[in-house]
């Protein structure tokens, strides 16, 4: 998957440098790994006439220069043969291809030295979609050809001739296809160029060397461009090596690798050996059995591949994509059976997990956030996986305390093997805690000492890949004891009565030298042009390729099987086909139909608008059971959006309704009116579970309400929305609220603000998901992308006389500097610091929501129909000012009452609403919020004689008819 080594890169966004070692992508030398060194190969000189395409190609054969290929050069030792396999012992391959620890990078070997390459490596604007098409925006009336090199190197002489070790392949114009057009839409408009049937034999040759597009005038120098060959290699292997199993598996070791010229398993140790491996023609995949006495040993491939980025063959030594587990840093594979006794805890095999519920609530949490400032947890355990296994640790309390109010998930940051934090403890640096503690709440120091040692430091969201399907090593106490602390840390979990889901990020890795040194140009997307797609802010990946989608779902399914993971969130997940998610969602139903998988689902880059497939998307996603985050209700209840320049812009939950911050940002009386009018309405669809076909009070359907120009209704069940006010990404919630509400707001008005944002969540249809600490008015110091923040703006401290992180000093400057003129002035601010009371006040009124939340399935009303029948918004538009009524009827559903009412009070002032549908019925206060130490809501009131509910200020109340 990558090169034995790690290149230090810094990504945008949230996205780090990688520490580990040294570059990835890379050839080898011998027994050492170095960078940038490859290896050419020798190979004959023959020149092509530009201006005579038509006539100098042998009808039949394509061939305008011999190849230099031994047919016989991969016979390997009987001892690595399976006589009864279906392959070709030496198909195309070149006995040059060997390891030579002497070579630089040369990639115009063998050709005139007064030649100049004739492309650009970078560019590739023909798309060789299928074995017999080549799209290209060109001129159809041209001559065209694909000429092809083993060995590359393919150069234009003096003259304006081709020249090097030429093949040819014919292309006439020809038609597209309907399917053609339906699988390529966005190349829909170019050219087809359709290959010469007599030329076809041609095809799988020219494949495993350079490959260029030309198109040709007599007489004028031709346009020669670089092909992109994802589409041609799943045609003509995927539909066999889609069906294979791959990695170390059933016995054997297997690798796709389609255009290498020949792969080799490295095992490493003190008897060092390579292995030659087979190649099953058909489907491009190596292979080579593996015997159960190489159990342990640590492995790579060699793969000599044509490399276009370096114009020649290289030997490139890499890791396995489908690792199961890798030596520290992911330097090297290492096989392992999973089975092994010795890779599991104590129990592992007969652990029960807690029973699903339909009313789902997910606690996101970061691995090393949870226990990394927690001192009950011995130092050594602080910030791994094992931490989860000191059960009387303040922070696993906590947890079971969380699951008892009745919790069901924990969603945990990723935790697969990632390229941006050392995974030895030595050779990390970490920021002096005690000189950060001393320096002032609005100094900019802080983020000065975090910003020096980011690179090398044990903190990062982690959302750089390496190794899909491998536990990240750095939250291991010791990297190789990964696999067995990582399924301690999933037992733990269970036993604390949490069901655990992983984050998944399958739609970009760390750069390039991730995956494709191994079939370069196809894991990776690019554009028309052949610049990568880096709309993620890094490499993208291409799920629509066969084999990358494939790869996607066996490595969700290896996590759903041998780690007992309940629940996948991915990553960007409108990036993936929706064709990829739903095959996700296929193999985990036939593992669990239990395991939940929902991911973001939004609509952008490259892909945007179903640019070239139908995007696994919000509104796309309609139907499927997936989930996807629904960030309709989070704007309204914070306020503004995550892109505001002003992060004082107000919502519903944060002062919009009668509680004005002063900032122009917020416009006019009447114009926050308005935005309060819509913003509620958000909110209701929201708590629909943002159906599209719900009709609101004002007549019009969650489809109908407008959001940034998308419909804020999308769903078709309530099942489908993940519904949410904070996450890692942005501030929290406190820290919104600090922005946004008055700065003279009384801590107490600040905690209740706090829990009634909070209750939209909880209290809604749909998935609630919770980033972990907003139970605790979690602060992050106003940081609003704390990626590679260190610990310290990320601490979670469940002490809560150490605070709740606010006034850490200025948030880091990359990307909050232009709000430190705000912020300043409120982390100076004593009054904005809350003391335990505060914290433990809005722990309290959290727990208190998820009891709630679980005792009825009002919340988890579960399809459409139950939702449009039984939940209504009473109320006028002028009563909803500031005030949401949700009445949910649930007679035959609930063995004790017919009806459920929350009523939503974010104004400074008690109001007063009147529900025709509870005049002279028996409505009560619920017994949770009837016994809870908040005297405020316990004032909370019902006349019967008019069916009016009385709320106190900034109180969400729930009652329930008998």
């Amino acid at each position: 998957m990558v090169a034995a080594s790690r290149a230090r890169r810094r990504e945008r966004r949230r996205r780090g440098p990688s520490p580990r070692a040294a570059s990835r992508g890379t050839t080898i030398l011998s027994n050492d790994i170095s960078k940038n060194q490859h290896l050419p190969h020798s190979h004959t000189q023959d020149t092509w006439a530009t201006d005579t395409l038509d006539t100098t190609i042998a009808p039949g054969t394509g061939v305008a220069s011999e190849a230099a290929i031994d047919p016989g050069a991969a016979d390997a030792p009987d001892t690595v043969v399976n006589p009864g396999a279906d392959v070709d012992p030496g198909a195309d391959v070149d006995p040059g291809a060997g390891v030579n620890p002497g070579a630089g990078v040369n990639p115009g070997a063998g050709v005139d030295p007064g030649a100049s390459v004739v492309v650009d490596p970078i560019r590739a604007e023909a798309h060789w979609v299928d074995r017999d098409t080549v799209l290209w925006r060109v001129d159809p009336s041209c001559a065209h050809v694909l000429a092809f090199s083993p060995e590359g190197g393919i150069a234009r002489d003096g003259k304006g001739e081709l020249i090097g070790d030429l093949g040819l392949i014919r292309l006439t114009p020809g038609t597209l296809s309907e399917e053609q057009r339906r699988r390529w839409p966005h190349l829909a408009a170019y050219t087809a160029l359709k290959v010469d049937p007599s030329d076809e034999g041609l095809v799988r040759q020219a494949l495993r060397g350079q490959v260029v597009a030309v198109a040709a005038e007599p007489g004028a120098p031709p346009n020669v461009t670089c092909v992109q060959i994802p589409g041609v290699l799943d045609d003509l292997y995927a539909a066999k090596a889609a069906q294979a199993v791959l990695g170390p598996a059933g016995g054997r070791l297997s690798l796709w690798a389609p255009t290498a010229r020949r792969v080799e398993l490295v095992l490493h140790g003190p008897d060092r050996a390579v292995h030659p491996m087979r190649r099953d023609d058909e489907s491009g995949i190596w292979w080579l059995p593996c015997p159960p006495l190489w159990r342990g040993r640590e492995y790579t491939y060699l793969v000599t591949v044509y490399s276009p980025k370096d114009g020649a063959v290289v030997t490139n030594e890499v890791t396995d994509p489908y690792s199961l587990d890798v030596t520290a840093d992911g330097v090297r594979g290492r096989l392992v059976d999973l089975d092994d006794p010795a890779l599991k805890p104590p129990g592992w095999d007969t652990s029960a997990k807690p029973a699903p519920v339909p009313q789902v609530s997910i606690y996101e949490l970061h691995v090393r956030d949870f226990s990394a400032s927690d001192a009950s947890v011995p130092a050594g355990r602080r910030g791994t996986y094992a931490a989860f296994d000191v059960e009387d640790s303040a922070g696993m309390r906590e947890l079971r305390a969380l699951a008892g109010d009745g919790l069901t998930h924990v969603h945990l940051l990723p935790v697969f093997d990632f390229a941006t934090v050392p995974e030895r403890r030595q050779d990390r640096t970490e920021p002096d805690a005690d000189a950060l503690a001393a320096l002032p709440a609005d100094s900019d120091r802080q983020q000065e000492l975090v910003a020096r040692t980011a690179a090398e430091d044990s903190f990062n969201w982690g959302y750089d890949p390496l190794h899909y399907t491998v536990p990240e090593g750095s939250y291991a106490t010791e990297p190789d004891n990964r696999i067995r602390e990582f399924r301690g840390m999933v037992a733990a979990l269970n036993r604390a009565g949490l069901r655990v889901v992983m984050d998944v990020v399958y739609n970009h890795t760390h750069s390039t030298d991730v995956l494709d040194p191994i079939v370069p140009g196809y894991y990776h997307r690019r554009l028309e042009d052949g610049t990568l797609a880096t709309s993620t802010c890094c490499a993208n990946t291409a799920p629509e390729h066969a084999m990358m989608g494939k790869l996607i779902v066996d490595s969700v399914t290896t996590w759903a099987k041998q780690y007992k993971i309940d629940g996948f969130r991915f990553d960007l997940m409108g990036h993936h086909p929706k064709a990829n998610l739903l095959a996700v969602r296929a193999a985990l139903d036939r593992i669990d139909p239990s395991i939940i998988l929902y991911g973001e689902g939004w609509n952008f880059g490259e892909v945007a608008d179903d640019a070239r497939f139908e995007q696994a998307t919000q509104a796309n996603l309609a139907g499927t059971g997936i989930g996807t985050f629904s960030d309709r209700l989070r704007d309204a209840v914070r306020g503004g959006s995550t892109f505001d320049d002003d992060p004082r812009v107000q919502g519903f939950g944060s002062g919009l309704a009668g509680a004005p911050n002063g900032a122009a940002a917020n416009g006019t009386a009447e114009q926050r009116r308005d935005r309060l009018a819509h913003g509620t309405d958000l909110i209701m669809v929201g708590l629909t579970g943002s159906l599209r076909d719900y009709v609101l009070p004002s007549g019009r359907k969650g489809s109908q309400i407008d959001y940034h120009g998308s419909p804020a209704g999308y769903t078709a069940s309530p099942g489908e929305a993940v519904t949410y006010v904070d996450a890692h990404d942005n501030e929290t919630l406190f820290d919104a609220l600090a922005y946004k509400l008055p700065q003279s707001t009384p801590m107490a008005d600040r905690v209740r603000m706090q829990v009634l944002s909070l209750a939209t969540v909880l209290l809604g249809q749909g998935a609630a998901f919770v980033h972990a600490g907003s139970e605790r008015l979690r602060s992050k110091s106003l940081d609003r992308n704390s990626y590679d923040s260190g610990d310290w703006f990320n601490r979670l401290l469940w002490d809560c006389s150490a605070g709740n992180g606010f006034a850490a000093g200025l948030p880091p400057k990359a990307d909050n500097e232009p709000r430190w003129p705000i912020a300043g002035p409120l982390l100076a601010d004593p009054a904005l610091r809350p003391d335990c009371a505060a914290i433990n006040a809005c722990r309290a009124r959290f727990g208190e929501l998820l009891r709630i939340r679980a005792s009825s399935r009002a919340f988890a009303l579960g399809s459409p129909e139950e939702v449009r029948r039984r939940l209504t918004f009473p109320g006028s538009p002028e009563e909803r000012e500031g005030v949401i009524v949700m009445h949910v009827d649930t007679s035959g559903l609930d063995p004790r009452w017919t009806s459920v009412t929350v009523v939503f009070n974010a104004t400074p002032s008690a109001c007063a609403q009147a529900v025709e549908a509870l005049a002279g019925r028996a409505v009560a206060l619920h017994p949770v919020l009837a016994g809870s130490d908040d005297a405020v809501v316990r004032c909370s009131s019902f006349d019967p004689a008019t069916g009016t509910l009385t709320v106190p200020a900034r109180t969400v109340a729930v009652f329930v008819a008998s």
